[in-house]
């Protein structure tokens, strides 16, 4: 049964506040606050043509980049809305996983940091403050996916820039949801729940006999990560139909038509087809140059009935995981 962000919240400070004292006899470190999805960040064969797609295609803006010491480009965001954005970087190996990192928004970094490291995680020796002014640093998740913690300062640029960069050729304005590749559901499980404080609120199946996914809200947020559960890992260059990035809209036929109208600008022909979820939710997937999914989906399902969560059996961990894990 899906919770109230609000009573998920209450529960996660509840659970915070009634552990029990440390072995050095200080008392546990509370989990600090996550709220919300920041950015995912990608690896780009083609930074010409991807911008093409995320800013002509798709309607965002561009409001910065950095360079590197050579004038080389570094980074660029595309901005969704004031505290969401898609990070593009030069790849650094062709042919492999686009997905770089994504990012939890925190209100305290520190705290965050020192947390973690209470509760076993490999964290580094401090907070860096980043480029563009906010405070950041980066842990690894039982997957081996990267996860940037960033808190948004005053003076940095995101924060700064409120209100900029959002034209109204935007097909969406909010990034409601992320999928990432999971092997072990009980281990992520272990992870974001009893450390990162998410919670379960569906699990989803294609054919009845086998979980496909399960969605793990944030515990501020209504904002979710959706595990795309699998029994063998996809090769890297196959990995953008599961590492993805939603995008909320509000009429998926009147994005479909905008999206109708801008395909020959950018030379897209990959068909677009509006279909509805085993969630019930209308969708439309669209795939950046690299092959990575933009999924776009209506807020709520065709009926505003909840679909039910499947009880099949996760997959069993694979062994080509699990040998990734100790090489």
């Amino acid at each position: 049964m899906k919770l109230n962000w609000i009573m998920k919240s209450a529960l996660v400070i509840a659970l915070a506040t009634s552990l029990p004292v440390r072995a050095d006899g200080a008392p546990p470190r509370p989990l600090p606050r996550i709220t919300g999805l920041a950015n995912y960040a990608l690896y780009v064969h083609d930074m010409a043509k991807s911008l093409q797609f995320y800013k002509q295609f798709l309607g965002f803006d561009q409001p910065y980049s950095l360079n590197n010491p050579d004038g080389s480009l570094h980074m660029t965001w595309i901005k969704i809305n004031d505290r969401q954005c898609i990070q593009l970087f030069p790849e650094k190996e062709a042919n492999s996983d686009r997905l770089y990192h994504f990012s939890l928004e925190t209100d305290d970094a520190a705290g965050m940091r020192d947390y973690l490291a209470s509760k076993g995680v490999q964290v580094p020796a401090k907070i860096n403050k980043g480029r563009i002014g906010n405070l950041e640093f980066f842990v690894k998740d039982p997957n081996g996916h990267t996860i940037e913690f960033v808190q948004y300062l005053p003076e940095g640029w995101t924060l700064a820039n409120q209100g900029k960069f959002l034209p109204d050729t935007r097909i969406s304005t909010s990034m409601p949801h992320i999928g990432i590749l999971v092997d072990d559901v009980d281990v992520s499980k272990k992870f974001y729940e009893d450390v990162l404080g998410f919670t379960e609120v569906w699990r989803g199946s294609k054919n009845g006999k086998e979980l496909n996914w399960v969605h793990e809200h944030l515990p501020y947020s209504d904002q979710f990560i959706e595990f795309m559960l699998y029994s063998q890992l996809p090769d890297p260059d196959k990995r953008g139909k599961y590492h993805h990035l939603c995008l909320e809209v509000p009429d998926i036929k009147k994005a479909k038509a905008i999206l109708d109208q801008r395909a020959a600008s950018i030379g897209y022909t990959k068909e677009m087809t509006i279909q509805v979820g085993i969630n019930r939710k209308r969708q439309l997937n669209v795939y950046d140059p690299d092959g990575t999914r933009v999924e776009f989906m209506e807020p709520f399902t065709i009926d505003r009935i909840p679909a039910p969560p499947s009880t099949a059996p996760a997959p069993h961990p694979s062994q080509q995981a699990k040998q990734q894990g100790e090489s």
